[in-house]
């Protein structure tokens, strides 16, 4: 089976939260499952510079305005083609923000370009090769399938899967007539959204089927409070929504080779965590006794849950723990942080920015992960958690309730307890799971049953894989 994916972001190229780490680990997990994956993505400044001996596979003189080529490359195991535009892609800043921090004024084009060229592909354009099934990731992705629908496109199937419902890709009418669309899919059964064009309420309409990233979520999202508006879209599509929890890549998140950890461990040497903690208290200049550490790798915003960690800082250190911080997003939040660890020297370490190999050695040597999401469509942050035995804290939301089996009485005496969930997502929740944390932590032996269950959960991409691949065929065989 030939599958045509297309993301805004795949890692190792580029990454700006879990979409990448996705877009770059499924297909590699697929193909055992005998798939053949090419992943279409941007060819931002970064990513070019890391391409050897690209191929050019494709002329595309006139993309929405300008001309692009896409380019071929194997990468760390993946089949990429690259969309070398530069009018769209050649500029300081990220993939979606300028050097100030709001967004491309452009985005729309840009993105559009990217769904258009993922259409052409799917078409036959590309010498030698024509996919099955095309895979749109997210807004930025989900004008494929309309231009699928509107172009001379084969009737192949495609999915759309809404990694965070939250984020839409919205604009003004006034861009429609720069998508090219013929008139007639300015339309509520298509892009129209409100008198705007909604980039994923359009997919969310001409998609074959529609994935999530956890089963929750797929039902969370069939409501107001979760559905950001596009809940009576989706439960009119009921019918073709699927929730598949994300995985991750388990050779790159090893505690037993990982090379950024200072000393590698397993389920049954979790007592060689102690050094990589050493690391974690110099690092964030922390008192080095016995007190729990809890550690936050996350987005510092509103949606995380990170407000509550702020407001909390100095009742964590007063009920006997450690707290330590990675991360960047909202002012307001760094700021709060940063001055409870003033407030707060050797208990408190807070450190903002994007930090990979921090990132690492926080789950390999902090004891517990706070993730208190206001909703979180998967997570994969939890899922690190368990496979280094740093025992995750979560809100009941999302991926998190799918993934974490609350250490409850019952759970914890069978046996199968992975971490603590909490519920409502409020602060006295959140102290109330902490104190729970606190009170097992104090029983090293049930902690250590606790973080050895975590370990032994299956949180690679190999069941995942196996949903996608049933879909796939299922949809493929459809189209025959």
């Amino acid at each position: 089976m030939k599958v045509l994916s297309v993301s805004s972001e795949v890692f190792p190229l580029i990454k700006t939260g879990g979409l990448a780490d996705v877009a770059g680990a499924l297909p590699i997990a697929l193909k055992s499952f005998g798939v053949e994956t090419k992943t279409l993505m941007p060819g931002y400044p970064s990513v070019m510079k890391m391409l050897q001996n690209p191929v050019v596979r494709l002329e595309l003189p006139d993309l929405l305005g300008q001309p692009a080529r896409i380019l071929e490359v194997e990468h760390q195991g993946l089949d990429i083609l690259v969309l070398d535009a530069p009018a769209y892609y050649d500029r300081p800043g990220g993939p979606y923000l300028d050097t100030t921090g709001k967004d491309h004024p452009d985005n729309w084009r840009r993105f559009a370009a990217l769904s258009l060229a993922g259409s052409e592909i799917a078409a036959g354009l590309l010498p030698g090769w024509r996919p099955d099934l095309v895979h749109a990731h997210d807004w930025q992705a989900a004008l494929v399938p309309v231009y699928m629908r509107y172009y001379p496109t084969p009737e192949l199937p495609s999915i759309l899967t809404i990694h965070n419902i939250a984020f839409q890709g919205q604009f003004g009418a006034d861009i429609f007539p720069g998508l090219r669309l013929p008139l007639h899919a300015f339309a509520t059964e298509s892009i129209e959204y409100y008198g705007t064009v909604g980039f994923l309420k359009g997919g969310l309409q001409t998609a074959t089927a529609l994935t999530t990233v956890s089963p929750s979520y797929a039902d969370e999202i069939l409501t107001s409070e979760f559905g950001m508006g596009l809940e009576g879209v989706i439960a009119s599509r009921r019918d073709v929504l699927h929730g598949i929890v994300n995985g991750i890549d388990a050779d790159i998140w090893n505690p037993a080779t990982d090379p950024v950890v200072h000393t590698h461990y397993g389920p049954t040497t979790l007592k060689n965590r102690l050094e990589n903690r050493r690391s974690i208290e110099e690092f964030f200049h922390l008192d080095h006794d016995d007190a729990p550490i809890f550690c936050v790798i996350s987005r510092l915003t509103w949606q995380k849950g990170m407000d509550l960690v702020a407001s909390t800082a100095d009742r964590i250190v007063a009920l006997g723990g450690k707290l330590v911080v990675l991360g960047s997003g909202e002012a307001a939040l760094e700021g709060a942080l940063l001055a409870a660890a003033h407030r707060n020297p050797g208990r408190i370490g807070v450190s903002i920015g994007y930090n990979e190999p921090m990132s690492h050695l926080m789950q390999a040597g902090c004891d517990a992960i706070i993730i208190p999401s206001r909703f979180e469509p998967c997570g994969l942050t939890q899922l690190y958690g368990l496979r280094y035995g740093c025992v995750p804290i979560v809100a009941r939301t999302g991926g998190l309730n799918d993934t974490v089996i609350d250490a409850n009485h019952a759970a914890l005496a069978a046996k199968v307890a992975t971490g603590i969930q909490f519920a409502p997502v409020n602060e006295e929740s959140m102290l109330q799971a902490l104190r729970r944390a606190m009170h097992l932590y104090a029983d090293q032996k049930v902690w250590t049953q606790l973080q050895k269950q975590g370990m032994k959960s299956d949180v690679s991409w190999e069941k995942s894989a196996e949903r996608y691949v049933a879909l796939y065929s299922s949809l493929v065989s459809k189209g025959m």
